[in-house]
Order: C-alpha cells, then structure tokens, then sequence
C-alpha cells in the first residue's frame, strides 16, 4: 500500500469522508443483526462485547478516515485486521449448525469496509485483494469449503467493491493531476506574455532607436546599428515563441511536421517516412535550435546560399543536420561574436542542445560553407 500523506491523495478526500457515512450505517444493520441473532449463540454475552468492540472501532476510523492529511496507512492495515478477528470470533459465540448457515458476527455488509478503505488508499488491485482476502476468512470460518458463488456471492461483491472504488479513487487522482497541470501552463503562460510586454516596452523600443541613430550618424556607429538591429530580430523571435500557447509538455509530437515548416525555395527538409514521436517540450527546443540555425543562414551565408535539413531517426536517439553551401565561418569568429554580445549560437543553439542533454558539433571552413549536427535523445534521461 501506498501511504497517503502525499498530495497525490489529497483528491481522495471526499471518498473517504463518504467511506466513513457508510462505515456508521453499516454498523446500524450489524447492530440490528446481532439483536435477531443473539438468541441463536452459546455465548451472547461475547457476542455483545464483540459488538460493542466494532461499534467503538467504527467511531475511531471514522474520525480518522475523515481527518484532511491523516496519515492512514496503519490505520487501513489494522482496520483489515479487526474484521478478521472479529470474523474469526464469530466461532467462539456460535455454534456450527448456526455459523456455518449464516452471516459471520462482523457481518459482510461491516466486513465491507475494510475493503473500501484499502481501495481509496492504494486502488484497485489493492482493493480487489483486500476484498478476496476477506472472502477467504469468511469460508474458511462458515467451512467447508464452498465454491458454489449462486448461493454465496460474498467473494465477487467483495471483490467487485475493491474495484470499483478503487477505479474511482484513481480517476480522481489523474483528474487533480489534470486540472493542476492546467494552472500550471495557464499560469506559465500569462507570466510570459507580462515578460514579453516588458521587453517589447523597453529593450526593443532602445534596441529600435540604436538601430534606427546608428544608421542615421552612419560612420563608426554603424556597425552599432547592425548589431543592435540583429539582436532586435532575435528577440522578436525569441518573445513569439514564448508568446505562443503552452502547450501539455509531457504529450508527443511528430518533429517532422515541426522542421517541415521551414522548407521553401532556400531550404530543403529531408525526413524518415515515419513519425519521429519525442515529447512536445524536447521537440519544441530542438526545433528552436534549427529554426536558429536557419536564421543564421539567412543572413550570414550570402544571398545565393541554400541550406539542407536532414533527420535521422536511429532509435532511441535523433540525428538533426543543417548544412549550408555558404561563406563559412572565419576561425575564432563565434568567440568574437559572443564577447560582442552576440549570443545566437552560444545560447540559441548550444544552450538549447545542452539542457536537452544532447550534443552539438559545427564544422565549417571559410568558402565551404557550416554544418551543425544536432544529437538529442527521444526522452530526457532516466525516463521512457
């Protein structure tokens, strides 16, 4: 059984609120039972005390069962535990010809609960378990042996209670699951696009006017406006992709339908003829890496350059190449680059490919053009 201090229980709460309103009319009818029953044992006096017993035992677990945060795993375990014995006992206040004919002292409809409480705590194996193993007690006590489930149905219904609360105290832990995962990426979202104002109200506006001075004095300052215009772009890009809905992280996409976007006269995307499935927050990245890598095409490689966009799928991995027939780059000026500033690759690219927990390698000579190989796994490390 799993304990259920952990927030992942918390959705259960009103099951076992309800549990306990049960557990009391339950305890109603064996209370009425041993009033009609009485008369029939050898020992009625135990039998009241049994009775009183389950009575004080139903109010504890009621008031535990009902309690937000409680810890109740003991408590589940030693709730299995009373109903055996007070099953059991049924043999020390009653003869055979009556026990082996009727009800156990507990009687099933009280013995019930203790399933239902193993069910909400651990689901429904659990309680399908919980439920045979009570089953088991109660022939064993009537005996012999009596697999005739027409005239006995105490085994299926049992059973079939573990099953169905413990299918219900399930769903209500994925549906929490469901709606916290929502506030998280609506949450997620509306904080990004209070960022993006923030930028877009003062970063781009000085990165504008650099560009727009810069371009005006000409000169020395120049080549200040480039700069200042290239990172205006990349931040653009940047605030639109965080501008986008956020999506479920943990669903799978197909990368081909994300790469295959690029492809027009300057670019060729070549992809397996099958899906390439990684999970949408993995995909996203490595596509942003791409799509960065593209950019730099386009305004680095010269105006006749092509680029080439090739995907490999080769298991639990993927292969992304982006190549270029352009101008190359000149040795050392990536690290001139980003000591200006400049941090397309170093961030963009690199940045992304590392978090992913993959492997990036440039090769590139000046008149020959760049190649970027992006090596990523389907699924972060340690999971499937």
């Amino acid at each position: 059984m799993t304990s259920n201090d952990s927030p992942r229980n918390r959705p259960t709460e009103p099951l076992w609120r309800a549990g306990q309103v049960f557990r009391l009319a339950t305890l109603v009818y064996a209370i009425g039972y041993q009033a009609y029953a009485v008369s029939e044992y050898v020992r009625p006096t135990l039998s009241w005390v049994i009775v009183a017993f389950m009575a004080v035992w139903s109010g504890v677990t009621a008031v535990v069962f009902s309690r937000n945060g409680a810890s109740r795993r003991g408590w589940v375990v030693a709730d299995v535990a009373v109903v055996v014995c007070a099953m059991t006992a049924t043999r020390l206040v009653a003869e055979q010809d009556w026990y082996s004919t009727h009800q156990t002292l507990p009687t099933t409809l009280w013995a019930t609960n203790a399933v239902i409480s193993a069910a909400i705590l651990s689901g429904p194996l659990v309680g399908i378990v919980a439920g045979l193993g009570i089953a088991v007690v109660a022939v064993v006590v009537r005996g012999p042996l009596d697999l005739d489930l027409a005239g006995d149905a105490t085994a299926p219904v049992l059973m079939s209670v573990g099953l169905a609360v413990g299918m219900a105290a399930n769903t209500a832990r994925r549906a929490q699951q469901q709606l916290e995962r929502a506030a998280r990426l609506a949450a997620a979202t509306e904080e990004r696009e209070r960022l993006g104002r923030e930028v877009h109200d003062g970063v781009l506006q000085v990165l504008a006017y650099v560009r727009r001075r810069g371009a005006e004095i000409g000169g020395p300052t120049l080549e200040l406006a480039t700069l200042a215009g290239e990172q205006e772009v990349a931040l653009r890009e940047l605030i639109s992709e965080q501008s986008a809905p956020v999506a479920d992280a943990g669903v799978d996409v197909d990368l081909r339908s994300l790469l295959r976007t690029h492809a027009d006269g300057v670019v060729s995307v070549s992809t397996p003829g099958h899906a390439v499935e990684m999970p949408r927050d993995r995909a996203t990245e490595l596509a942003a890496a791409v799509r960065t890598a593209l950019s730099n095409v386009a305004r680095h490689a010269g105006p006749d350059a092509k680029a080439y966009v090739l995907v490999e799928d080769i298991g639990d991995e993927v292969i992304v190449s982006v190549r270029d027939d352009g101008v190359g780059i000149a040795p050392g000026r990536l690290a001139a680059a980003e000591a200006e500033g400049r941090m397309g690759v170093s961030r963009s690219i690199l940045g992304r490919i590392e978090a992913l927990g993959g492997a990036a390698t440039l090769d590139t000579a000046v008149g020959e053009g760049v190649e970027w190989e992006f090596r990523v796994g389907k699924h972060a490390t340690g999971t499937r």
